[in-house]
Order: structure tokens, then C-alpha cells, then sequence
């Protein structure tokens, strides 16, 4: 608790002398609150970065660090650069492994930062226009920010408290990032335990951006039954109104632009969307905004002319974004200091002559860092240029097109540097004829990167042809989502607490992430489908949350409008943007302290090690590709939550593997008794591994949900639905190393009983005693 103290003494006369008119203020006094009014101080508040290394050492005994260099050279420093393949090592000393494990560890502190910066931004201005706002989530939440108790130790109850949480956040990562210079750590082990604590300060991090935009904005708090707003490249009325697109993760400027828009009584004239994580926070405060598509839509919506200005915060914005605008005529808009683009800061100009130049043309971009004036003169600009523009687009007609595609030469440069190895030199060469076929069959699978056209000599642009294909998806691609409601409430996890940590409910699968996937955009559907129709609580966030509404059933229902939003078997819960992921952790650190009541107040390890052998939850970020992604992970991964990424996220360079032949690996502590070496099984098998195919990531996502708490009936059931899976998807009938999972006859599924006895017969299986597992020994009871 943070509070001012103010000493005032009028006069005084004693034996200590004589004083009038003293007068002393203190700003703060940091508290971490009396431990008797919640909960006793743990060992590891606000850990440094040797605090926790042994947990992240255990963790690594278990789940090998597994490099991809995607490069054989360090080019960091002027020694350089420096080939490392062949054991090799760089004039500093470092080897392979360890250069590879500090671009992740660089990676983490960077996404971390990108975070925290962010929440820091929110906090500060919310807190000047607000004031010193309680942090309170409503009666059914008496556990809220679960990440900031665990890791920093303390309860925050006001946005000044949220400031002590972020200077933690502050210092850890200032301290990271100095680790990453020539000549520092020397061992991949220790930087990938430092990644560790990048995750962490990215948890606590995110975990106040979110907790100050549901305090001072009045985002739900945790209700299930939030509104379904719209999603679709088609949403917005184009044809009666004027357009906004707001683009980024920062939504105080979108927030003062619908604030204006409401007090002036115009959004019968101006319609708003967004992209990305800008999207999701905006519908949590007016759910008449539209939600344009994750982050690969950018190019398409831009250069297709469908928005009148373009706004940008910060944060996974195409950096053509700007000249994209130009193209099309749209006045262009950058709010935020860590995305300035050049632009002429024009924040102290009257909002009038800005407005002017705009609509005018004189600036085609400008910078306004006032939330409050940036949001008005988006609105203003739209309104008056709407009739000027016309919707003005950057994709030729059909013949134009036609045109373009006769300067091709065929050399393929375009798809050798297409990410997906899309058939772009045939799709080219057809739409000659005036075919757009091929073009319009990959439209779904193309990530909007504009890789294609910039590798092109003959000024032909792949990507503008495939748009032309795209048109009528473009304009009247309409589907659902639901809003993110924030935390799970405590109700919640009192109702499914048992049934998770005893495996009754399979898992909760947590697809998260950003949207580079290697095939078409709607794969993800079939992931949340399955799930959830086996009675898995599927809980989302992010640009994720956004493409698994683009498909709609016979009955032209979304998964959204098919399944409930409560925390719960069968449940789609939508928590929100990037800085909400710490509610998808944070509940199964809840699972934890509110079922098991086991502590969370600066009692990391006992937390991580309870999740890791109890709480079955994985993480799915198929299309991950940002540092903050790898930051999200490398906090999930800490907290024992293993993750699946898809096949572009190799190029991470860095997985956490287990070796299922190992039989040391899965050896632990009986809690009971204290007994060591209890073989438990490879549960979960991996803490972070990619997938080739959709596919293979659905039956890898069904084993990693097996832990080695869980009870027979709970076993049984994960058993049951990890075979289905193999069957379904692989063709197998029983998976090869089925027997490793298998504690007792009893973990056998009913149905299945016949043939896998007659499996584990030729196994040679023997059965092996159910323990309380921990790799800690201090947490045994004798």
C-alpha cells in the first residue's frame, strides 16, 4: 500500500528545543500490506535475477534447452562478426548455445518491455486524468492480479500501488537487458533461467496494463455473459459513414475518440474498428466498435481504401502502414512516443489548423501525443474527408490488374520470399487471362507481409493482385466475437478448482498469440472446435481470439455464438487483448490458492511446482511472432504451463524438450512421505515444442494436458480423448508410448480396456504406485 504522509507542527517548546512553523511531507511510504489482513509474506517477493534460478535450473534438468540457430554468425559487437558453427567460439568466448540463448533472453526482456512501457503509459495517464482510482474487480473477485501477489509479493489497491508493482518490473528488466552485453554471462543456462525472469516481469507487467484499464475504463470485470460485437474486414458501414481504423495495443486514444464521439452525438456519422489488440480493448468500452481482423489484415484493409484515417498507437504496426495511407488518400494519425514514424509533432497545435491540413492534404501524417486532441481530430478529419476521399482505393480495377501481371517475367522471386511458399508464379501467370483463381484459393493463408512485391524488379505487386481476388472477401467478410470480460472470477474457480487438479475436466487450452501461421487463417477454428466439444475450458486472447471467429457452421454460427463464455467445461472465454493473458495464468495460480489454498504471497515455486504436476493447462500460440510472444511464453513455461507454437515459430530458435526415454527425468519427491525418486511419467512431455501441422498440434495438445496428480477417473478421461485424437488424426489406434502414461489398470479407458491390456502385455508394463508429486523436496510433510 503506498500512502502520503504529511507531518505539520504549528509550534513546540521543550526539552528538545524550540520549533514553530515545521512542516514535513513524505510522497509515498511503501507498505507491502499487514500480512495478518491477507496472506503471510512467501520466500521470494520481488526475486532478483539468482532468486528463482534454482526452480528455472530444475525445470531446464527436466526439459533440455533445444537450439535452431537460424543464423551461424553473432554480429553484436565490432569483434564481429563471428561464425560459431562447428563449436566454434566468437572473440568474446561465447559459443553457440550461449549466443542463441541470449537473442532469446534479449527477445523476452524486449517483449517485456514492450509490455510494462505500455502499462506505464496507461497507468500514468490514467492516473492524471482520473486520479488515484481504487483497484477493485467487484464482489466476485476477492483474488485479483493473482501474478503481482505471487511474484511481487503485494495486494494492490490503487493505481499508486500499481507504480511500486511497475518499478519492480522497471529494475528487473534494466538489469536483463545489461546481461545481454559482449563479455557478461558466459553460461545458455543462465540466460535462458534469466528468460525465465523476463517472463515474470512481462506477467506482472501485463497484469497492470490490464488491471488499470478495468479500473479507470470500466472493463468487465470478469462477467461471462459480455456482448458479441462484430468481426470481419466488412464490418464497417463504408458506404453511409466515415471511417477510423485504429491499429496497435494502446487504446486511450481510440477510448477519447468514442468519448468525443458520444459527446458530440455523431456516431450516426463516423464508424470505428481496429486491428489488433486496439480492437479487443476498444469493444471492452463501446461495443459498437468493429473488430477488424488480427494484425495480418493491415495491408488488405489499408490499401483496399476502406478507412478515411488511419490511426496508430504502438506496437505490431506495419511499418508501411504510413505510406500504405498515402496511397489511398487517408490522413494519417501516430499517438504514441515508441511509434513517432517522422511524422511532425503537431500535439500543441490547435486542433483546428490540424484538422485543416489534414483534410486538405497539405500533411498527409502528423503526430499528436494528447490522447484527448488526437481522438477529435481523427473524428473531425474522418468526417470532413470522407466525401473527399470517396474510398479511394490502391488496387487497380480488373483490367489494371491484368496490366500489372504482364510485366511478369516469372523469375519467382516473389514466392521464394513469400513465407508460406504461396502459388504466387502461377496466380501471376493466370491472372494474365484475367484468372484470378489461384490468387483468390491463398488469400486465407497470405500473412499481408508485402515480402512478395518488395523482392519483385518488374514493379509487379503479388500481394495488390491478390487483394483483387480478395475483393468480396474484403468487403463482406462478417463474423462474431465475443468481448474480452478480463479475470476469471473466484466462483469460477471454486466450481471447476476439483475437477481440473483431478483431471474430471480434460484441460484448459489456452490459444493465444499473434497471427504468422503457415497455412490458411481459419485453422485455428478446428483446434478450438475439438476442444470444446470434448469439454475442455478454451480460453483465448489476442489476435488468436480474433481468427477463430472467422468461420461459421451450417447454421452461420461462430464458435462464439455456439458456446458459452463461462470458465467452465465447454466454455469459450475470450479474456481480452495481449496484456490479459496474465487472467489465463493467473487462474490456474488461483486453481492453486483458492482450491488447493495453497499461498500465493511471494511463493513462486510452490505455485509453479502445484501447476506443473496438478493443474492441466497448455498454451497454443499457433501464429506467434513477436518478442512479446516469446515473453508471454517464457512466463507461462516458468509457472510449469507448457506451450505448443506453430511451425514459424522455430525460428525462435529455442524449444524446452523432454526426453520420454529418460526414466531420471520423471522421477519425484512423494509429498506424502517424502520419498524420492518416484517415476511419474513424462507429464507434460514438453514444456515448449512446435507442431508441423494443425493436426499433430491438437493430439500434442491433448498428452501435454496429462499431469501426474491426476486421479484414475481423471487419467481415464485424458486418456480416452489423447487416443480418440491419435486415431482421428493420425490413423493410429493406440499411441506408441501409451504405456508411459499408465499408472494402474484402472487409468485404462472403459471402452478401450481389451486392447490396450493386450498393448501394455507386450509392453511388459508393470504398475506403478499414484504419489503426490513435487520436485520440491521442502514441500513433503515429513
Amino acid at each position: 500500500m503506498n500512502e502520503k504522509v504529511k507531518l505539520k507542527i504549528d509550534s513546540y517548546s521543550g526539552p528538545l528545543g524550540k520549533v514553530k512553523g515545521f512542516e514535513f511531507t513524505a510522497g509515498k511510504i511503501i507498505s507491502e500490506g499487514d500480512e495478518t489482513e491477507w496472506e503471510v509474506m512467501g520466500p521470494t517477493p520481488k526475486p532478483h535475477i539468482p532468486t528463482l534460478r534454482p526452480w528455472f535450473f530444475k525445470l531446464m534438468e527436466r526439459y533440455k534447452p533445444y537450439y535452431m540457430p537460424i543464423c551461424d554468425m553473432c554480429c553484436l559487437c565490432t569483434y564481429g562478426k563471428c561464425n560459431l558453427s562447428k563449436g566454434r567460439t566468437g572473440a568474446c568466448g561465447i559459443n553457440m548455445e550461449t549466443q542463441q540463448a541470449r537473442i532469446v533472453e534479449i527477445a523476452c526482456a524486449i517483449g517485456a518491455a514492450c509490455h510494462s512501457a505500455h502499462g506505464d503509459h496507461l497507468l500514468h495517464w490514467l492516473k492524471q486524468k482520473y486520479g488515484n482510482v481504487p483497484v477493485n474487480f467487484g464482489n466476485n473477485i476477492a483474488v485479483e492480479m493473482p501474478l503481482t501477489r505471487l511474484i511481487v509479493g503485494m495486494k494492490p489497491e490503487t493505481l499508486e500501488d500499481l507504480e511500486t508493482a511497475m518499478q519492480w518490473v522497471q529494475y528487473t528488466i534494466t538489469h536483463l537487458l545489461a546481461a545481454g552485453h559482449t563479455g557478461q554471462e558466459s553460461s545458455y543456462l543462465d540466460y535462458e533461467s534469466k528468460s525465465f525472469v523476463a517472463g515474470l516481469a512481462d506477467a506482472v507487467g501485463m497484469e497492470i496494463s490490464d488491471a488499470v484499464q478495468i479500473a479507470a475504463y470500466g472493463f468487465p470485470m470478469g462477467e461471462a455473459d459480455v456482448p458479441i460485437v462484430e468481426l470481419g474486414m466488412g464490418t464497417m458501414d463504408v458506404e453511409n459513414k466515415a471511417t477510423v481504423l485504429m491499429i496497435g495495443h494502446n487504446v486511450a486514444p481510440g477510448i477519447e475518440l468514442v468519448d468525443y464521439m458520444r459527446e458530440k452525438g455523431i456516431d450516426d456519422k463516423l464508424d470505428v474498428g481496429a486491428i489488433c489488440c486496439t480492437a479487443h480493448d476498444l469493444t471492452r468500452y463501446y461495443d459498437g466498435a468493429k473488430v477488424i481482423g488480427s494484425m495480418s489484415r493491415q495491408m488488405h484493409f489499408i490499401r483496399s481504401g476502406l478507412a478515411d484515417v488511419i490511426m496508430v498507437d504502438e506496437q505490431c504496426v506495419n511499418l508501411r502502414s504510413f505510406e500504405q495511407a498515402q496511397l489511398v488518400g487517408s490522413p494519417f494519425i501516430a499517438t504514441n512516443e515508441k511509434n513517432m514514424g517522422g511524422l511532425p509533432d503537431r500535439t500543441d497545435d490547435p486542433a483546428e489548423e490540424i484538422i485543416d491540413d489534414l483534410v486538405s492534404g497539405r500533411v498527409p501524417g502528423v503526430l499528436i501525443l494528447d490522447p484527448i486532441k488526437a481522438g477529435m481530430v481523427a473524428a473531425e478529419t474522418a468526417i470532413n474527408v470522407h466525401p473527399i476521399r470517396k474510398g479511394k482505393s490502391g488496387v487497380p480495377d480488373e483490367q489494371g490488374c491484368i496490366d500489372m501481371a504482364y510485366n511478369c517475367n516469372g523469375c519467382g522471386n516473389c514466392q521464394r520470399n513469400c513465407p508460406n511458399d504461396l502459388a504466387l508464379v502461377e496466380g501471376v501467370n493466370l491472372a494474365k487471362e484475367g484468372d484470378f483463381s489461384v490468387l483468390a484459393d491463398v488469400f486465407d493463408h497470405c500473412l499481408g507481409c508485402g515480402r512478395c512485391e518488395a523482392d519483385c524488379m518488374k514493379d509487379v505487386s503479388p500481394l495488390t493482385l491478390l487483394m483483387y481476388a480478395g475483393r468480396d472477401k474484403i468487403r463482406n467478410e462478417t463474423f462474431n466475437v465475443r468481448v474480452g470480460r478480463g479475470p476469471i472470477q473466484d466462483t469460477e474457480i471454486r466450481n471447476v478448482g476439483a475437477p481440473i487438479v483431478l483431471g474430471e475436466i480434460p484441460g484448459i487450452v489456452a490459444i493465444i498469440g499473434c497471427a504468422s501461421y503457415s497455412k490458411e487463417i481459419q485453422e485455428l477454428y478446428i483446434m478450438a472446435e475439438e476442444f470444446l466439444i470434448r469439454n475442455y475450458i478454451v480460453v483465448v486472447s489476442g489476435c488468436a481470439a480474433m481468427d477463430i471467429g472467422l468461420v461459421k457452421d451450417d447454421e452461420g454460427k461462430t464458435l462464439y455464438d455456439r458456446f458459452p463464455g463461462d470458465f467452465d467445461r465447454g466454455g469459450l472465454v475470450n479474456v481480452g487483448s495481449c496484456v490479459s493473458n496474465p487472467h489465463i495464468t493467473g487462474a490456474a495460480c488461483k486453481v492453486a490458492n483458492i482450491f488447493a489454498r495453497r499461498p500465493l504471497r511471494g511463493n513462486f515455486e510452490e505455485i509453479a511446482d502445484y501447476i506443473l504436476n496438478r493443474v492441466g493447462a497448455v498454451g497454443v500460440a499457433w501464429g506467434a511472432m513477436s518478442q512479446k510472444a516469446a515473453s508471454i511464453a517464457a512466463g507461462a513455461n516458468g509457472l510449469g504451463i507448457p506451450a505448443v507454437v506453430g511451425p514459424h515459430a522455430a525460428e525462435y530458435r529455442r524449444m524446452f524438450i523432454g526426453r520420454s526415454d529418460d526414466d531420471d527425468s520423471w522421477k519425484v519427491f512423494n509429498a506424502r512421505d517424502g520419498t524420492p525418486d518416484q517415476l511419474v511419467g513424462p507429464a507434460p512431455e514438453h514444456l515448449l515444442c512446435t507442431a508441423e501441422s494443425i493436426e499433430q498440434a491438437i493430439c500434442l495438445v491433448a498428452k501435454l494436458a496429462i499431469r501426474p496428480a491426476d486421479n484414475s477417473k481423471g487419467r481415464m478421461i485424458k486418456l480416452s480423448h489423447w487416443i480418440d485424437l491419435e486415431k482421428k488424426y493420425k490413423g493410429l489406434d493406440l499411441p506408441n508410448d501409451l504405456e508411459k502414461y499408465i499408472r494402474v489398470d484402472a487409468d485404462i479407458p472403459i471402452n478401450l480396456k481389451t486392447e490396450v491390456r493386450e498393448y501394455l502385455k507386450q509392453k511388459g508394463w508393470q504398475p506403478r504406485e499414484i504419489v503426490d508429486p513435487t520436485l520440491i523436496k521442502r514441500l513433503c510433510r515429513t
